[in-house]
């Protein structure tokens, strides 16, 4: 279990601050797989799982569906076969908060 994914997450209400450039830099080495894209001018952290075949991609979407409501951050999630994109941002802020990297750490736990 990594440090990052074992931090607490916090209330993120409307108006609190994105993460800094320099906040990302000690972020991201934590979750080195995870990209982060700009979408509608929004920056988001994402990242592409593969597995074996449907059955297994839907578990695996289920659980991050599952640590996503036990936080109360929920997360873009798209299953494909053999395949399932998560994307973390938070929707109240309109960008990154320190949040989504947790919760990109626990689903890097629960790909495991």
């Amino acid at each position: 279990m990594s440090q990052l994914s074992r931090e607490a997450c916090e209330a993120c209400r409307k108006g609190a601050p994105t993460v800094s450039e320099a906040e990302i830099a000690l972020l991201k080495p934590e979750i080195p797989q995870w990209k982060i894209v700009e979408r509608d001018g929004i920056m988001q952290l994402e990242r592409a799982f593969t597995f074996p075949d449907f059955k297994q991609a839907l578990a695996f979407t289920n659980r991050v569906g599952a640590i996503a409501e036990a936080a109360n951050h929920h997360p873009a999630l798209l299953t494909e076969y053999g395949k399932v994109t998560v994307t973390w941002w938070s929707h109240k802020i309109k960008g990154l908060h320190r949040n989504d990297f947790i919760l990109a750490a626990r689903t890097d736990e629960v790909a495991n």
